[in-house]
C-alpha cells in the first residue's frame, strides 16, 4: 500500500504520509536498460563491419536513450508526496510536487469532513478533504481500490476524533 500510517498512542494515527507507488524498482531499472540494449544488440551482430552497421547504429542506440528518459522522466512524475498530520486541534496537509514546490492546508479538525466523489472528478471515488472554506484533494495519484480504503480510513479516523 503506497501510505503509511504512523501510531502515536493515545489516538489512531497522528501522521499519515502518501506517495507514488513505484511498480518499478531502481534494481528493475537496470535491467531493463540492459537487457534492452543487448537484444536490441543482436542485429548489429549480422552487420558488423559493413555500412549498414553505422546506419543502424544511432537509431538503436537513440532507443536505448529514449526509454532511459522515459523511465527517468516517470520517476521524477511520480515523486508526489502528501503529509495529513495532525497538530492539536488542526489537521494540516501538506503536499510536496513533482517540481518541489510545496502546497498547505490546514483546518481545525472539528470542522474537516472526507468527500468521496464517485463521478466527475479527474479520476473515479476522487477523495477530497473539506474545511475552512476549501475543498483540497487527497490521494489522487493512489489506484481507484486504495483511495476507496483511503477514504473508509479518513471517515474513521475523524469520527474518533470528532468523539473526543
Amino acid at each position: 500500500m503506497p501510505y503509511k500510517i504512523d501510531t502515536i498512542p493515545p489516538s489512531p494515527f497522528q501522521i499519515m504520509t502518501l506517495w507514488a507507488h513505484s511498480s518499478l524498482p531502481v534494481k528493475g531499472f537496470a535491467w531493463t536498460i540492459w537487457m534492452t540494449f543487448i537484444l536490441i544488440s543482436f542485429p548489429l551482430f549480422m552487420v558488423l563491419g559493413t555500412i549498414v552497421f553505422w546506419g543502424l547504429l544511432p537509431f538503436l542506440m537513440l532507443t536505448v536513450a529514449a526509454l532511459w528518459w522515459a523511465i527517468t522522466r516517470n520517476y521524477k512524475d511520480r515523486s508526489i508526496q502528501e503529509t495529513l498530520r495532525l497538530e492539536g486541534d488542526t489537521l494540516n496537509l501538506e503536499r510536496i510536487n513533482p517540481k518541489g514546490d510545496i502546497q498547505t492546508w490546514a483546518c481545525n479538525v472539528y470542522w474537516v469532513r472526507a468527500n468521496m466523489h464517485v463521478t466527475g472528478g479527474p479520476v473515479p471515488h476522487y477523495v477530497t478533504l473539506s474545511g475552512n472554506g476549501r475543498e483540497v484533494e487527497i490521494g489522487a495519484f493512489l489506484t481507484e481500490d486504495e483511495r476507496k480504503t483511503l477514504f473508509q480510513e479518513l471517515n474513521a479516523y475523524l469520527s474518533d476524533l470528532s468523539k473526543k
